[in-house]
């Protein structure tokens, strides 16, 4: 879209003021340049850029109170993000689109970002490979998996799927478990150490029609457009770009394709972060139903189970069924279905 076409709300001169003020200075200039790379939390950016967590923590309150950037609270964590659809939103967004990405301070500051996120990835890595031969029982430490099992396939259905995909697929479970229902399913997962364990129980069960493959959720290996479903179990969680990940899971929908996404409710189990390398605790209705509306996937149905006696210790798992908006085409008729006259 041009900026000739762009219809932003109408801002106030006090408003349009405060928002200048408010980005016109250095650092929080580069806060928000970061911010285009997804949302970070203020320890991310302490390491980022060097400064102390008083002096980020009040350059990002001067940014939210302008309207320029999002805060959003998750236990003893708060993440940050650009604002989104507000008329300083709106203008942020055209004003960060004229930066020159090559300028010295913002390559290295995008550097600095690769590297805490490279930092993250090991984190959670190193917590895969020592728990991979006791994933299963880990997961069954949150909530009963029979009665998640269950609703994957209830939310799934009994209608043949030709091809479904399976993302961060660990163990292979849900591989086993669809297995049935599809004609052919590839579960794709980063860790070497969960991949061998997959194809261990895969073997062992003699499901045939599946494979696993090594890759990068966020680069995928498999084409554009290929998949019925895809299935995303118990992953966003550890991830520092959630919408980035569904934006390259959509990527791979065919027309009418369905996303499945099985992940906490908000929580405030706190251990978590460090016990189990959880980047995020939990995931709000509204936060999931936009970020799939925001890769242009119609949010069908969404269901929870909450834990057994509201057990505090335990955790509410979230069910949200999407689907790509797009007819299958050749479900269209073609010249030759008309009788000619």
């Amino acid at each position: 879209m041009s900026f000739s076409t762009l219809r932003a709300p109408a801002l106030s001169l006090d408003s349009a003021l405060a928002a200048l003020r408010a980005a016109g200075e250095p650092t929080r200039l580069r806060i928000l340049a970061l911010l285009t790379e997804g949302e970070l939390s203020v320890s991310d950016l302490t390491d980022i850029l060097g400064q102390s967590q008083p002096r980020i923590s009040r350059h990002l309150k001067l940014l939210v109170e302008a309207g320029l950037i999002e805060r959003h609270r998750e236990g003893a964590w708060a993440f940050f993000r650009l604002a989104d659809g507000s008329a300083e939103g709106v203008g942020l967004a055209a004003a960060l689109a004229f930066l020159d990405r090559d300028d010295p301070a913002l390559l290295r500051d995008r550097e600095r970002l690769d590297s805490v996120r490279a930092g993250h990835h090991e984190t959670a890595a190193q917590y895969f490979s020592a728990n991979a031969a006791s994933w299963d029982g880990v997961r069954g430490l949150h909530v009963s998996e029979t009665d998640v099992e269950r609703a994957i396939l209830d939310a799934v259905g009994t209608a043949r799927i030709e091809a479904a995909l399976d993302l961060g697929t660990g163990t292979g479970r849900m591989l086993e478990l669809l297995s049935p229902h599809v004609g052919r399913a590839v579960g794709v997962d980063s860790n070497r150490d969960m991949l061998a364990l997959a194809r261990a129980n895969l073997s062992r069960a003699s499901v045939t029609n599946v494979q696993v493959r090594q890759g990068d959720i966020f680069a995928l290996p498999v084409p554009a457009e290929s998949f019925d479903l895809v299935v995303i179990h118990q992953v966003l969680h550890f991830l520092d770009d959630a919408p980035r990940a569904l934006r390259e899971a959509a990527r791979t929908l065919r027309p009418a394709g369905r996303m499945l996404i099985v992940d906490f409710a908000p929580h405030g189990i706190e251990h978590l972060r460090e016990a189990h390398a959880h980047r995020r605790l939990g995931f709000a209705h509204e936060t999931m139903s936009g970020w799939l509306a925001a890769v242009g996937l119609d949010l069908v149905a969404h269901s929870t189970l909450p834990p057994p006696d509201g057990a505090d210790d335990k955790l509410t798992v979230s069910l949200w069924l999407a689907r790509d908006p797009r007819f299958v085409s050749d479900a269209l008729p073609t010249p030759s279905d008309f009788e000619v006259a």
